[in-house]
């Protein structure tokens, strides 16, 4: 009669002490993913402050995506230094993509709110994206809009604006950034829509190329359609409000001074 009273009670005991034991392997493999997980990418934006970055998710994305569709894989793609690239293509995507992208610290709030106003009264949304944001989501993340990837969008935004120069966040950007159908980056899209190297970009050149950025697949930088040209001379007069040259400061830049009246 009491071994048929125990027999539940030790078998809960050891239920209990299985599940407790089950719980310490979650959390002992939780907590050294954790610590790997930030190892991992801590070293990862460090190496890529110097070191080109060979292919991003995105590149890898759009292979395969040919490659389903029956079409030739296209990979164009070719690092250059900024200073080989025109200072003019640098200023047409910051006015273009992001005008406070010297003085934010990765995220535009100010941009963020008013999209979200924005996108309460609009069925076609929004995006407050910076320059910044998108280095991150292009080098490190894959393409989507779920709160997961938005998360580690944030995080790897910190990363690279706490340990990369504005200067190396222009760089990356340039180099990685989606400018057309297989094409990457400044030098890649100069030879391919204008046959020239990208440190010989027109400032019309550089506000089309900057024009298509928020769709490149959709829209051609070697054939501009009205949407685009009427895109291009948008920018092209925020280029001409702000100057020929964009300066790497931590300050925004300055609107010239005015003429005093006689």
């Amino acid at each position: 009669m009491i071994d048929r009273m125990v027999q539940p009670i030790v078998l809960n005991s050891i239920l209990i002490f299985k599940v407790k034991e089950f719980l310490k392997k979650i959390w002992r493999y939780t907590w050294k993913a954790t610590v790997w997980f930030f190892i991992i990418t801590i070293l990862s934006v460090i190496l890529f402050r110097w070191v080109p970055v060979p292919i991003t998710p995105l590149m890898l994305i759009r292979c395969i995506e040919q490659k389903m569709d029956g079409k030739e894989m296209k990979l164009k793609k070719e690092w250059v230094p900024l200073d080989e690239i025109a200072s003019s293509l640098q200023l047409a995507v910051v006015c273009s993509e992001d005008q406070n992208f010297i003085k934010h610290n990765g995220f535009d709030f100010e941009a963020i709110q008013k999209a979200m106003d924005y996108n309460e009264t609009h069925k076609k949304t929004r995006g407050a994206s910076t320059i910044s944001q998108q280095t991150a989501k292009n080098v490190f993340l894959w393409q989507g809009r779920s709160y997961v990837r938005k998360g580690f969008e944030v995080y790897f935004t910190f990363l690279i604006e706490t340990l990369w120069s504005k200067e190396r966040i222009m760089e990356v950007y340039l180099n990685v950034i989606e400018m057309g159908d297989g094409i990457y980056g400044a030098q890649a899209a100069s030879k391919t829509f204008f046959k020239k190297d990208a440190r010989y970009l027109s400032k019309s050149e550089a506000a089309t190329i900057a024009a298509v950025l928020p769709n490149p697949i959709r829209f051609n930088a070697g054939n501009p359609s009205g949407y685009i040209q009427k895109r291009r001379a948008w920018i092209t007069t925020q280029m001409s409000y702000w100057g020929g040259i964009l300066k790497y400061e931590e300050e925004a830049v300055k609107e010239k001074p005015k003429k005093k009246k006689r």
